[in-house]
């Protein structure tokens, strides 16, 4: 099981900057990757069609995960949700959400305030679910397809991920998830995401099931 406490699941926790900044430090290495999971407009500021509360706030924290894990040497890759106008995923056309990160409109762009260093892994382009960074649903057949991401990785040696960004109940539980079922050492940093929470108790939800998997919550 992930290591994982009360405080951590009740987001009661209190971390010193000297603390914070160890642990950035030791998180990384040239074996190590770190996702960062959909940090784009419409989740990420708060007039956008699926503002994640909070997201905003978090970017500063997010920065300063890809700025140690460069500087230790280790890969920062980047998801972006890339939707077509209509899509099975969206609630107009028979989904669950609201029409969110359409290809090519500012709501699809990354966040501005977000340091972007290295590739990006574009999801849902043909109308996929899209949630994981490592995998591509389609909401009518359930047939799933890999995205380029786990062969990506495969070519640099990287064998842990730490995973960040929005949802923490949605796209970074499922890469994090599909992360795991791949074989990879996971991390997900409670700091550096929040749930988006469809359904009142979703982020406590997927915390439990992450650590059930096997990942570590820090």
């Amino acid at each position: 099981m992930g290591r994982v406490s009360v405080s951590q699941l009740t987001g009661a926790h209190s971390v010193s900057p000297v603390m914070a900044q160890a642990g950035r430090v030791n998180r990384y290495d040239a074996g190590t990757a770190l996702i960062v999971v959909d940090v784009q407009n419409d989740f990420t500021d708060p007039d956008g069609s699926l503002h994640v509360p909070g997201g905003e706030a978090i970017v500063s924290v997010i920065n300063a995960e890809i700025d140690t894990a460069t500087a230790a040497g280790a890969r920062v890759v980047y998801t972006q949700d890339w939707h077509p106008p209509t899509t099975p995923h969206f609630a107009k056309d028979g989904g669950v959400w609201p029409v969110h990160c359409v290809a090519g409109t500012a709501g699809a762009e990354l966040y501005p305030r977000l340091h972007v260093v290295g590739p990006i892994v574009r999801k849902g382009i043909s109308g996929e679910d899209g949630y994981s960074g490592f995998s591509q649903r389609d909401p009518v057949s359930g047939e799933t397809v890999a995205t380029s991401l786990a062969a990506d990785l495969r070519v640099v040696g990287v064998g842990r991920l730490v995973v960040v960004g929005l949802a923490q109940d949605v796209c970074v539980k499922d890469t994090a998830l599909d992360g795991c079922r791949l074989g990879y050492d996971v991390t997900v940093l409670r700091a550096a995401t929040r749930p988006v929470e469809l359904c009142t108790g979703d982020g406590a939800r997927a915390l439990a099931e992450l650590a059930a998997a096997g990942v570590t919550l820090e």
